[in-house]
């Protein structure tokens, strides 16, 4: 049931208001997934500095683990603007380091401990409830970015709790991060191969396995578009995914066109949803809306 959208501007040098614009889209979509909410939002233009969001616990953190994540990263770069809401702390690192370097220094604190998100444009925020919560919470509103992805779940496997909450980061330099309403069917048999090859699995959620399928065609040299194309042939099967990037946006649709899928493009901006009632916060531009139709790839580039 799962609910996806996503909000892209087309304007390389003006900062949006996509928190607002994903907030409304989400929150009307929230009949589809009352579990949990999430975004990724994406700034206009990168720094030299990482933001990483780090879940510290489950529920209530101690300061132990709090002193502890700040002690290891401070190893490798003096963190900076740390602030903590709820189970997550948010700060700057040194944009140079490698993730995966950053994340092993990080998540050996405590076993409860994941690196959310890091980038120089991109920062991830999901938890339990509804999307009115967690704009309440993180003031996500107020957001002013280049575009943005979100998610509203409804569980129907795995279980409910942040880690398991979408979007999903690909744990990657490219800042990918996926959304996905539907079923992955070979997600075993993938997860078996990447793991294999020593690639780490967070939850026992199919929507993850994307978000690392994503990550590996692209650091093997292929486009965001091949490797949506690809996916129709390796991932098994009905799914709508959304996929973003630092500069990119873009979904895939299964050969079945089991899983809805709506978008609707102007000069300004792309908006993409699982329902109509989602573009409604955006009619007043007079939106030329269409279904996807099986098998199709969209992709918008900055």
């Amino acid at each position: 049931m799962c609910g996806i959208a996503g909000y892209f501007t087309k304007s390389t040098d003006v900062a949006a208001p996509v928190g607002e614009v994903m907030m409304e889209m989400l929150t009307a979509l929230e009949c589809r997934g009352p579990d949990s909410a999430g975004v990724a939002l994406y700034n206009t233009s990168s720094t030299n500095d990482s933001i990483l969001q780090i879940k510290l616990s489950d529920d209530k953190p101690t300061r132990a683990v709090l002193d502890g994540v700040i002690a290891n990263i401070s190893q490798l770069s003096k963190p900076t603007a740390i602030t903590t809401t709820g189970v997550y702390l948010r700060l700057a690192i040194d944009g140079s380091l490698d993730p995966a370097t950053v994340i092993s220094v990080i998540e050996s604190v405590d076993s409860r401990v994941e690196v959310v998100s890091m980038g120089k444009r991109l920062e991830i925020i999901k938890q339990t409830g509804s999307p009115k919560r967690i704009d309440v919470d993180f003031h996500v509103s107020d957001f002013q970015g280049s575009h943005a992805i979100g998610h509203t779940r409804m569980s129907t496997e795995s279980q409910v709790d942040l880690s398991h909450s979408q979007p999903f980061w690909a744990h990657s330099l490219d800042e990918i991060a996926i959304v996905h309403n539907g079923h992955i069917t070979n997600y075993h048999k993938l997860r078996r191969q990447y793991e294999q090859q020593n690639i780490h699995f967070y939850t026992e959620n199919d929507s993850e396995i994307i978000a690392v399928y994503v990550a590996r065609g692209m650091s093997n040299g292929l486009s965001l578009e091949e490797v949506l194309e690809a996916a129709l042939v390796d991932l098994d099967g009905s799914f709508s995914c959304l996929v973003s990037t630092a500069s990119a946006m873009g979904f895939v649709k299964d050969p079945f066109a089991h899983k809805p899928l709506l978008f609707s493009e102007t000069d300004e901006f792309v908006a993409v949803a699982t329902e109509e009632i989602a573009f409604r916060p955006l009619i007043e531009n007079d939106l030329n809306i269409r279904e996807a139709g099986a098998r199709e790839i969209r992709v918008w580039q900055n």
